[in-house]
């Protein structure tokens, strides 16, 4: 294997969960987020040499994910679903308050809109600096510092709606 190619491989298989995970939480679905993350690195072999000269290669990445997801939302109209209905995935077995804090989350951030969400993805679960994160993004610091100030104050108030309405169910 040549060195560039030994340098992919290790790189995406570093990578893989987090990009998967950043991908699932930017749009909600488990199965478009497979999608966009095999788009993204079948982009990244094609454009290895250019992508791994770049000062910060993470950020790179990062920004074709997010374009992928774009393009994706974009394009989506043209689909085939071929199933009636989606099965439901698999999910690993974790603690009962773990399960109920991610779905959650998952759920607030089901509630916002997509520039939002993506800033609190890439800045807190990805931890991107604000400047690689408006990289990624493609836009200023200062529209990530107000995307995210909206967006931690829409979640929330919808973490602490959701919060209310469990406790009155009691």
């Amino acid at each position: 294997m040549m060195d560039a190619e030994r340098e992919f491989v290790e790189y995406v298989s570093a990578r893989l969960p987090s990009l998967h995970r950043t991908a699932f939480l930017m749009c909600g679905d488990a199965h478009l987020a497979d999608d966009v993350v095999q788009q993204t690195i079948t982009a990244l072999y094609a454009h290895w040499r250019k992508v791994s000269r770049a000062d910060n290669v993470d950020a790179y990445v990062h920004r074709m994910l997010v374009h992928k997801l774009v393009d994706e939302k974009r394009l989506s109209w043209s689909k085939v679903r071929l199933l009636g209905s989606t099965p439901e995935p698999e999910r690993p077995v974790l603690p009962h308050d773990q399960v109920a804090e991610r779905d959650s989350l998952v759920a607030a951030l089901a509630h916002l809109p997509r520039g939002q969400r993506t800033v609190l993805v890439l800045r807190f679960l990805c931890d991107l600096s604000l400047a690689d994160t408006a990289a990624a993004m493609g836009c200023s610091e200062g529209n990530v510092k107000s995307q995210t100030a909206r967006a931690l104050a829409a979640i929330r108030q919808v973490l602490d709606v959701t919060e209310m309405a469990g406790r009155n169910s009691r």
